[in-house]
């Protein structure tokens, strides 16, 4: 995969400390699917959904999601998600833009692209089709102790993760405090197209070059042979607790340690001198290890015609990233049968300790260095409306739509000479929409 969106993407959407967050959620209500489902145990509940992302300008997405779930007896369920999604679309590459036009290699080294004078670098050849495949067992062992297990594999053009994960609840005062622990392990091997370059490596120019050979020569001196692999191990506590007939309270603590190789290929940063004007072009580089903690609370309640939660969640690392995330859904049912609900996201982080929109050609060049936005400091919001309409025979459909901005900002860097023209920051709006079916 040549270039990752930003929030489908990241390996946001695909991190397992993020898949086990939902899945200690998921654990939590474990009880209650069983109990719903129980009713017809020769029945599977099946959910499909249509997903459409699109950033302005830049990446667009598409994703199917299948999932199926069917409980046997009273006390076992089996959950069993397929998912499959398209991306294409430009990225920033982390060049920053210049007053002449810009000429750059593509990641295989097979190919240039040019972007004009003042425009932001994008690689207009990211292209790319994901299949991930999830299966999870949830089996209650006496009435206070729940188990939960699961193991998911995931494939893509460059990259390849595998992953399990289990996890236990023991409930306590009739079951109004639940405690919860889990874990997860994953396992991914990145193979980038072109190969890995070798970090802060000068990125080659076939125009510079009286032949291919030499040129081809070059490149291959500024990639290094072979696949790599990083590991992600996750531990998460948690605690569920009743507080009346109406409200519940979650909270839980997630640490988490990743090894490897976590520099993203595809991403470069400009070298300027002080009248701003770029000398060079370096792959950046990252530190091969990433050591977070995740502290996540949640109320939930229920109202007369309607279900209200609120969540803030802190995460820090030892990169010195931070952030916040305060989040809210309003779900007011018009009739028995349909229901509307209305979503809210604020999300604001501060940079990594080695992200820096650009580097300066007069000092030394540093150990870790990277230009991705997305490890810059921003802030973003999300707003959403989903409806959703119950039909006969147990169906149920959706629609959900939702506006996200993205707002990078400067970390503190001074902008130097003609950088000052342009908007080294730019705004990032993205649109989702999405369309779900349950039967």
């Amino acid at each position: 995969m040549t270039q990752k969106k930003n929030q489908i993407n990241t390996r946001q959407s695909k991190q397992i400390a993020g898949a086990l967050a939902l899945a200690s959620c998921g654990l939590f209500a474990t009880s209650g699917h069983a109990t719903e489902l129980s009713k017809k145990t020769d029945d599977w509940k099946i959910d499909a959904a249509l997903m459409y992302y699109g950033e302005q300008d830049r990446v667009q997405a598409i994703e199917a999601i299948g999932t199926a779930q069917k409980a046997f007896g009273d006390d076992s369920v089996l959950d069993l998600k397929l998912v499959v999604d398209s991306l294409t679309g430009p990225s920033a590459s982390g060049a920053v833009a210049q007053s002449t036009s810009q000429t750059f290699t593509r990641p295989s080294g097979n190919g240039q692209y040019h972007v004009l004078a003042g425009e932001t670098p994008l690689d207009d050849t990211f292209h790319d089709t994901r299949v991930q495949a999830n299966v999870g067992w949830s089996e209650v062992l006496t009435p206070d102790w729940k188990l939960n297990v699961g193991a998911y594999g995931s494939k893509e053009f460059d990259y390849m993760s595998m992953g399990i994960n289990a996890g236990i609840e023991r409930g306590f005062n009739k079951d109004n405090t639940t405690l919860f622990l889990g874990t997860a392990y994953s396992f991914d091997v990145v193979d980038p197209v072109g190969g890995r370059p070798v970090d802060l490596s000068s990125m080659v120019i076939r125009g510079n070059f009286t032949s291919e050979e030499t040129y081809r020569s070059a490149f291959d001196a500024t990639r290094q042979s072979g696949s790599d692999n990083k590991q992600t191990a996750d531990v998460m506590l948690g605690i569920t607790q009743v507080l009346s007939q109406r409200w519940l309270l979650q909270a839980n603590y997630g640490l988490s340690s990743v090894n490897g190789y976590l520099t993203d290929p595809y991403k470069v940063l400009s070298v300027v001198d002080n009248n701003g004007i770029t000398q060079d072009l370096l792959y950046e580089s990252r530190p091969d290890s990433r050591l977070k903690h995740s502290f996540y609370v949640m109320t939930k309640g229920a109202l007369d015609a309607g279900v209200v939660d609120f969540s803030y969640r802190y995460n820090t690392d030892d990169w010195d990233l931070t952030s916040h995330t305060l989040e809210t859904h309003y779900r007011y049912y018009f009739t028995g049968n349909f229901y509307g609900q209305l979503h809210l996201r604020y999300y604001q982080q501060t940079a990594a300790n080695f992200y820096q929109p650009f580097l300066m050609a007069d000092t030394p060049l540093p150990e870790f260095a990277s230009a991705d936005y997305r490890i810059g400091d921003m802030s973003a919001y999300t707003i959403g409306v989903k409806f959703g309409h119950r039909l006969s025979g147990g169906h149920e459909m959706s629609y959900r739509l939702e506006y996200y901005q993205q707002d990078p900002k400067n970390n503190g860097a001074t902008i130097p000479g003609e950088l000052q023209n342009f908007d080294l920051f730019p705004t990032q709006k993205a649109i989702t929409a999405q369309f779900s079916y349950s039967f």
